[in-house]
């Protein structure tokens, strides 16, 4: 079975290093199952400095990712295998949802592009991405982030990962659910009781339960899935 792979490119790749040298990120690396690379920006940048941004036309604050860097650094990419997707995470992308989610899973090789600054030059939004993806209505500070949150939440779903395959499956969003309350031992702490049916032992009433208490849930908190 072929590695999934996931290209990253920013103009900041420490910010990638902590996460993905730690849990579940880590142990696919170390299983085979997925292959991570990171690509540094500045390494396709210009001038002495390998300079990677410039300042916008029409006189706007901030500074904007050039296109030479961006095209370079994908095409020679590009040269090497071929992509289901060439990613940009930004504010104003389609909202990751556990679908979205699902659907990169079931690819083969991913570029993602994290903007830094105040963004990128939109040319290379035109000429060169497949999906803009957006983990939310806020700004930060650049796209590594939520880079990062789109690979955790592909990569956890990829065959080998989990130690238990089906605790994925029962994630909150799979369904269209919220996900029911849990509980460990012991079955009573400061008297706080766990469920009596999830003691029981009765898988058919325990499943019910389940459903029922993420149905409610959803209804309280997201009545909107439900619709």
């Amino acid at each position: 079975m072929s590695k999934y792979r996931i290209d990253l490119i920013s103009a900041v790749p420490a910010l990638f290093e902590s996460v993905l040298n730690a849990s579940i990120l880590k142990i696919a690396q170390e299983k085979e199952v997925a292959e991570i690379v990171t690509h540094n920006l500045h390494d396709f940048g210009q001038g002495k400095y390998q300079a990677v941004d410039d300042y916008p036309y029409g006189g706007a604050a901030g500074m904007l990712i050039m296109c030479d860097p961006v095209f370079q650094c994908i095409e020679k990419l590009q040269s090497e295998r071929e992509y289901d997707a060439i990613v940009y995470m930004t504010a104003d992308g389609e909202q990751l949802t556990q679908t979205v989610a699902n659907e990169f899973s079931m690819m083969k090789n991913i570029i993602i592009l994290a903007g830094h600054y105040k963004g990128i030059d939109q040319r290379i939004r035109d000429s060169l991405i497949t999906r803009e993806i957006s983990i939310g209505d806020f700004v930060l500070s650049g796209g590594e982030l939520p880079a990062l949150v789109l690979v955790d939440s592909i990569i956890r779903l990829l065959p080998g990962v989990l130690g238990d395959a089906e605790s994925a499956l029962d994630d909150s969003y799979m369904d269209g659910l919220l996900e029911a309350p849990q509980y460990t031992r012991p079955a009573e702490y400061r008297g706080m009781k766990v469920p009596e049916v999830l003691l029981g032992g009765n898988h058919k009433l325990i499943k019910e339960w389940q459903q029922e208490q993420s149905y409610q849930k959803t209804l309280k908190r997201r009545p909107d899935l439900l619709d």
